[in-house]
């Protein structure tokens, strides 16, 4: 492969600096509580109103959104849902008797409290609260509490719709590190949740996996700045390209962006393209930056080298605008969520086409998928021997198969079993003879 443009600099945002800032929040906040969060939320966001939106200013903020703008959002919230849905639909409890006559089985339990987050910042992130509060309820968690940082005197109002609309049961107004220890400590709530989800920022995402490290929570996955790949053959469409590499190079200043092709000719058409489509942007800084400093126009010499090339880069998202769509579908296996065919764009999946945006990047996708609802389940497993036989069976083969593994207390307690359920059978084994009390 040739590169005909790489990356100046490294997508790595989560420097030591960022941790040890986290690090030092998180023990203000173990120390001191929600005095903590308030000094924390004065001094970074200027915030010293209530943290727990109230009925009165949600249905006030509610109320400002226009109808039209509700309309779009219900649209996103039942695609969404849906698909959400199918996959709740796709794991079952089961029950079934194992070979040796164990009754045996799996039980699918939502968890208590689920925490989303919903970033701040330059955009209001309308649909992220969809994705997170609508699919946490799809899977059945009987609460959740979801936190966005405000914006001037209160979060956004379409955000507000949309969590209220997904279902959220609080929500905060509070955003960072704050904003994620508040909701995995249970303060201003009183309900610690068990896992929390979401994209953010370098600072929270640090939080998330301190977190999850301590055993605080669980996360659904540890997100950082938001990538594209395309994969585009020679009759793919310059232009489609182009403009899908830059819709996400506005994300942020680090946001990579990765052409794969196995055309000399479109890899140079778009490079050329991509200047002119920036020039045109309100902000054009943003996916400048983007560009020059992330992007990166990798030249193979088949699709099975792209093919290779992909799944080494494990992209968040990853578009195909190649011919014979189903091979790629079928050979492609590390990615957050692929695009498929030039009908498909990131910002579909971004905002209303069903399956979740909140995805593996850094690549994660090598051993992770995006959030889902099967994160916010509990796959729990039961047993029992159905009879003294069944028992008997098992307890043979496990006192000997601890023994192989040198445990010899694991092997006694299924000695005791063969020795109280067969008095004076011998076994060609060593059995332990528990002493009788």
């Amino acid at each position: 492969m040739e590169y005909l443009k790489k990356a100046e600099t490294s997508a790595e945002e989560f420097s030591n600096e960022a941790r040890k800032s986290v690090e030092s929040f998180l023990a203000d906040i173990r120390a001191n509580g929600e005095d903590a969060i308030r000094k924390i939320a004065k001094k970074l966001d200027n915030w010293d109103q209530d943290f727990v939106l109230s009925d009165k200013k949600r249905k006030a903020l509610i109320d400002s959104v226009p109808e039209d703008k509700k309309a779009d959002i219900r649209f996103a919230h039942e695609q969404i849902v849906a698909f959400a849905q199918a996959q709740r639909d796709s794991i079952r409890d089961f029950e079934m008797t194992t070979p040796a006559g164990v009754r045996a089985g799996q039980k699918i339990v939502p968890m208590d409290v689920a925490g989303c987050y919903i970033p701040g910042g330059r955009f209001a992130h309308t649909c992220s609260a969809l994705m997170s509060v609508a699919t946490a309820k799809v899977a059945g968690v009987p609460f959740v509490v979801a936190a966005s940082p405000p914006r001037g005197d209160s979060i956004d109002a379409s955000v507000c719709y949309a969590m209220d609309l997904a279902g959220a049961d609080i929500i905060l107004e509070m955003g960072g590190v704050q904003a994620v220890a508040s909701m995995a400590y249970g303060l201003f709530t009183g309900r610690k949740a068990n896992i929390i989800t979401g994209p953010g920022n370098a600072y929270v995402a640090e939080t998330k996996a301190i977190l999850a490290g301590e055993g605080v929570c669980g996360i659904d996955l540890f997100a950082g700045p938001s990538e594209i790949a395309v994969l585009a053959d020679k009759n793919a469409d310059p232009m489609t390209v182009a403009i899908d590499l830059l819709s996400q190079g506005e994300h942020g200043l680090n946001s990579p962006v990765w052409l794969i092709t196995d055309s000399r000719q479109l890899a140079e058409r778009v490079m050329e393209i991509m200047p002119k489509l920036i020039a045109d942007m309100p902000d054009p800084a943003t996916p400048a930056t983007s560009w020059k400093e992330y992007g990166e126009v990798i030249l193979c010499k088949d699709r099975e080298e792209m093919v290779k090339v992909s799944d080494a880069y494990a992209p968040e998202h990853l578009e195909v605008l190649c011919d014979d769509l189903n091979w790629w579908l079928a050979n492609l296996v590390s990615y957050g969520s692929l695009f498929i065919g030039e009908f498909s764009t990131v910002t579909h999946g971004d905002k209303c086409s069903g399956p979740n945006h909140i995805l593996p990047t850094k690549k994660a996708a090598h051993f992770s998928g995006g959030l889902n609802v099967h994160k916010y389940l509990k796959i729990l497993t039961y047993q029992e021997p159905l009879s003294e036989d069944s028992c008997c069976k098992v307890s043979e083969y496990s006192s000997r198969l601890s023994r192989i593994e040198g445990m010899e207390g694991h092997a006694r307690a299924c000695d005791w079993r063969l020795t109280k359920l067969n008095p004076g059978k011998k076994w060609d084994f060593n059995v332990y003879d528990h002493p009788k009390y």
